[in-house]
């Protein structure tokens, strides 16, 4: 039985979207780690480290004439926070090895760009990096704080403007729930303030999940209650509600959602906010996600 030729050090994450990209990892693990609600790359073997250009020109000529790719995403947790150069190097040889690659992605933490271009980042683009997905989590400083994300409302506006004015395309995460009971209304209306100033092409919701306990979680946010579901429903009504967004695609739809929502912002977002109004009004109505399919 042929086995798949990239070597990947588990567990690998991706974006939803990214189901059919080859993964290619170029980083292992995350370059900060510290943001107490995310357990993703905790484990031992996922220390962050990167890898050279020649391990990855050797993967991509492994998979050079025996599957088709189309896009590819480069792993793992913030595969750019290595330098222009390196990227540069990445995006060369991808293009070298596996011409027929329409789209290269990546996540892409807030602080990975505090040192690169707009000119730099057009030049990644124009050689194939076309998306990025930041984890922004929140558009509130207390909340960002609390969570030691090491951003703030400000870094994370910078890095959407330099993404938004390279033009590469950027797709942002907000985590329902995040602030705990006490923060959620200032949570929801600055994280709607944050996506309103930078207009992202994309825009999805997740609720913040324990899986391996919130222990981790606790000892810097000792007082934290995570809301209930119609807390977290409540919350997402305050945010949807808030936003004022000109041609944004919204998607409520990850695993961890109770409610799934799909829709293009400003234009559906009455219909959004119906379907969240109901669902708090009428929950046995609403086919709410049950526990036992929610995951990370």
């Amino acid at each position: 039985m042929l086995s798949f030729p990239i070597h990947y050090i588990e567990p690998v994450f991706r974006p939803p979207s990214e189901a059919r990209s080859l993964i290619l990892p170029v980083t292992n693990g995350c370059s900060w780690n510290r943001c107490t609600f995310c357990e993703m790359y905790t484990a031992p073997q996922k220390k962050f480290h990167t890898r050279s250009i020649e391990e990855i020109r050797a993967d991509l000529e492994k998979i050079a004439g025996r599957y088709p790719v189309r896009r590819i995403f480069l792993a793992d947790g913030d595969a750019m926070a290595l330098s222009f150069r390196r990227l540069q190097d990445i995006l060369t040889a991808i293009r070298e090895i596996l011409p027929e690659v329409e789209r290269v992605s990546s996540y892409c933490l807030p602080r990975n760009l505090h040192n690169k271009t707009v000119e730099e980042l057009q030049v990644l683009r124009e050689q194939g990096l076309k998306m990025v997905y930041i984890g922004c989590e929140s558009g509130d400083d207390e909340v960002l704080r609390r969570v030691n994300k090491g951003e703030t409302f400000a870094s994370s506006q910078a890095a959407l403007d330099k993404l938004g004015a390279a033009g590469i395309t950027r797709s942002v995460m907000i985590l329902t729930g995040l602030g705990g009971t006490h923060l959620s209304r200032q949570h929801a209306e600055n994280s709607a303030r944050l996506m309103n100033a930078t207009q992202p092409e994309y825009l999805s919701t997740l609720v913040v999940t324990f899986p391996l306990g919130e222990q981790r979680f606790r000892d810097h946010y000792p007082d934290f209650t995570l809301p209930d579901t119609a807390g977290l429903l409540q919350e997402l009504e305050i945010f949807v509600n808030a936003l004022d967004l000109n041609n944004t695609v919204f998607r409520s739809d990850h695993a961890s959602n109770y409610l799934v929502l799909k829709g293009r912002l400003s234009i559906d977002k009455a219909s959004l906010l119906a379907q969240i109004r109901h669902a708090l009004n009428h929950p046995d109505e609403a086919h709410l996600r049950p526990e036992w399919l929610r995951g990370l």
